[in-house]
Formats: structure tokens, sequence, C-alpha cells
């Protein structure tokens, strides 16, 4: 008997509830939500670059190009790796 209370219990605790608003991420992956914010314009600003180029001489390779294009999204590149003798870079001296 107390098996049956405890399952009811939990059954209604996880019951969704009626009129909940907004919307839940995922429930349709085919589409972009019409109220889902989205970045409008990404200004890159000079001591962003500087990290970004840290421990990188010039002149630049032509395969670092995709820092113009990186947005917002975020990279491993851009921060700090692994020490000792992986730190080619010099994020940690």
């Amino acid at each position: 008997m107390m098996n049956k209370a405890l399952i009811m219990v939990l059954g209604l605790s996880l019951t969704p509830s009626v009129g909940a608003s907004g919307f839940v991420a995922g429930s349709q992956p085919d589409r972009r939500p019409a109220q889902a914010p989205y970045v409008q314009f990404d200004a890159k600003s000079p001591a962003w670059y500087a990290q970004a180029l840290q421990g990188v001489t010039q002149p630049f390779s032509p395969s670092l190009g995709f820092l113009e294009y990186q947005g917002a999204w975020y990279t491993p590149f851009t921060r700090p790796g692994m020490t000792g003798r992986y730190d080619m870079r010099r994020w940690h001296h």
C-alpha cells in the first residue's frame, strides 16, 4: 500500500502543469522558435584579438582566417590549454 501511495505522489509531481507558458527547447529541432534570442552583431575588440593570438608570431598563417568568422561561439583556441611542455603559446608563463 505504501509503494502505491509513493508512486502516485511521484507521478503527480512529474506531470507537467496545465497552462505552462514558453517553449521547450528541442521539441521541434527542425525549426528555430520565433522568440529565441540571436546575436545581431559581434564586434571583436583589439583585446579579443590579442587574447586569440597570444603566443602566435607574425606573419600570421592564412589558416587563422577563421578568427574573422568565429562569431560569439565558444572556441578552445582563445583559452589557455595544457601546461608544461604542451604550453606552446606560453599562456601559463
